[in-house]
């Protein structure tokens, strides 16, 4: 009478290698699934060109900015000066911007998150901080400085006028300046003639008198 029937060693080894491979299955899941947090857990990389805007009244300035994220973000520009905070525009790439009234028809955005400032005045200087948010939760910011000179084109406009006035009264001076000599010549010349003449007459009276 035989016993109860015994693996071999080739069935337990075809079983303990279909463990290692399940084993090894579940590892490299684990690790995929670590991987996956890990890059979920950087969310969202702003970069900034440039950080410092320098630029004059009525000119069209570009807020230029690049993200990179996993998703659709939300983006967000305020703007912020030594006397108040203020949202500009709220927006999803593909989708229509939410531009506060403060800024309508001032501003143009892009889907990398820039945004496009136009006929800026000297109340525009300040801080312009963008947030980007990712729909997980993450999110980062960064801002720019926006320095608008004083200078403006009616003042350009004044002093050119200035310079023509200037140049027109100049020019006025050197005409009578001009005249004055001429008048000072003619006098001086005539004022010999009549000399000469005289001498002449003096002349001919002593010629007479001898």
């Amino acid at each position: 009478m035989r016993g109860p029937h015994r693996p071999g060693r080739a069935q337990e080894a075809s079983a303990a290698r279909g463990g290692e491979n399940r084993g090894f299955s579940l590892g490299l899941l684990a690790l995929c699934l670590a991987a996956a947090r890990c890059l979920q857990s950087q969310g969202v990389s702003l970069y900034i060109p440039q950080s410092t805007i320098n630029a004059t009244v009525q000119e069209d300035i570009l807020l230029s900015v690049d993200y990179s994220c996993h998703g659709v973000p939300t983006i967000e520009w305020k703007y912020t000066s030594t006397w108040a905070t203020q949202k500009i525009v709220e927006w999803k790439p593909g989708s229509q911007a939410n531009i506060s009234e403060s800024h309508k028809d001032r501003v143009s955005t892009f889907d990398n998150g820039s945004i496009q400032l136009f006929s800026v005045g000297v109340r525009d200087s300040g801080y312009y901080v963008i947030t980007v948010t990712e729909h997980v939760g993450s999110s980062q910011f960064g801002t720019i400085v926006l320095h608008v000179s004083e200078i403006r084109y009616e003042d350009l406009h004044f002093v050119a006028v200035l310079l023509a006035l200037l140049a027109a009264v100049a020019a006025v001076l050197i005409s009578l300046m001009w005249v004055c000599n001429r008048c000072a010549y003619k006098f001086q010349r005539k004022r010999r003639h009549k000399l000469k003449e005289s001498t002449t007459e003096e002349i001919e009276l002593q010629n007479v008198e001898c």
